[in-house]
């Protein structure tokens, strides 16, 4: 049975690599490198042979209709049917078993440290096998709705970008403004990689800006890892860079202690779900509970305040409180054109 679950991983590494776009044709032996590193940690051949991977292809071929073909004026493999995905295919009874498998071994893990920050996406996949393991259940969409996220560009971008990190080599590639729409060639040298929100980002000193700038991955193009060894800035800290932040934004500055009131409904949920680590209740009242936290006065940080709207009053700091109203007044305006 480990074999054989193997082999169904095999296959959608496979076929991620073949869909990859921006690291298009790949070879046999970068086909059988992306498989070894994904399910033993590194590429020396010693666990996968390229034999693996050719009968795994014309696996994929009878069992799948992969339309998988060589081409030999780029070296390398490719799909003839650039819509074509495994994942589009319903899954097979072996392939629920070793999800269960593999799912029934890592719930076990759930609060071991290594594994506390993935508790609830795991608690998620867990979940969803036991309410139904059969892949052919047609009508449990209209019994049950799980949360769903839209697809994000820029994860093909993750392995390299770790690696350049690990190996402080310095990372190039093209970043689309949301403002102009126009791409730019950055050189930076990579530090962390950061999820928000189900978007990748990475935190990273820019050459050129001569600062530490953060950049999402579904806005990066042409990615390209050099030789040349990236010198990272001092004292940069990766447990420390965020300590205060909310979201992505870290520039730099003080943090700031921030108080503000609300109704106790809101309370609760702000309760169950903080807005920081350093969030603490101060007071509960009749009709409202007040709140501190010390954060860096962010975008994130005023967006959400601003999703409780009316709930929620700032007391302090006098210029977080200003620019809240400043938002409250613009909003309304929208709403009283004649």
């Amino acid at each position: 049975m480990p074999h054989i679950k193997n082999a169904l991983i095999r296959y959608r590494i496979i076929d991620k690599s073949l869909r990859n776009k921006y690291k298009p044709y790949p070879t046999k032996q970068e086909l059988r490198q992306a498989c070894e590193e994904a399910l033993y940690g590194n590429s020396t051949g010693d666990n996968i042979c390229d034999s693996t991977i050719e009968k795994d292809m014309f696996a994929m071929k009878m069992e799948h209709d992969a339309p998988i073909k060589y081409s030999k004026r780029e070296r390398g493999y490719y799909y003839e049917n650039d819509d074509f995905s495994i994942n589009e295919i319903p899954l097979s009874e072996e392939d629920v078993q070793a999800i269960k498998f593999a799912a029934n071994t890592l719930v076990q893990f759930r609060d071991v440290d290594m594994f506390k920050q993935f508790g609830f996406a795991l608690d998620k996949i867990f979940d969803r096998i036991n309410i139904s393991s059969n892949p052919n259940d047609k009508d449990l969409e209209q019994y049950v709705q799980f949360e769903t996220v839209a697809s994000v560009k820029g994860s093909d971008f993750l392995n390299p970008l770790l690696k350049a990190i690990k190996e402080s080599k310095i990372v190039l590639f093209d970043y689309e403004s949301f403002v102009s729409g126009k791409r730019k060639r950055r050189k930076v040298a990579p530090l962390l990689l950061k999820e928000y929100r189900n978007r990748w980002y990475l935190v990273c000193y820019d050459i050129v800006k001569e600062m530490i700038v953060t950049y999402g991955l579904d806005r990066m193009f042409d990615l390209d890892v050099s030789s040349e060894v990236a010198k990272k800035p001092a004292g940069f800290s990766s447990a420390q860079f965020f300590k205060h932040s909310i979201g992505i934004t870290a520039n730099g500055s003080s943090p700031e202690k921030v108080v503000f009131k609300c109704s106790n409904v809101a309370s609760k949920y702000i309760d169950s779900q903080a807005f920081h680590p350093s969030q603490k209740k101060m007071k509960t009242g009749k009709n409202r509970s007040t709140f501190e936290l010390e954060v860096l006065i962010s975008e994130e940080l005023i967006r959400s305040f601003l999703s409780y709207s009316d709930e929620l009053e700032i007391i302090k700091p006098k210029s977080l409180k200003e620019e809240i109203a400043s938002r409250f007044e613009k909003g309304l305006s929208l709403y009283n054109k004649k």
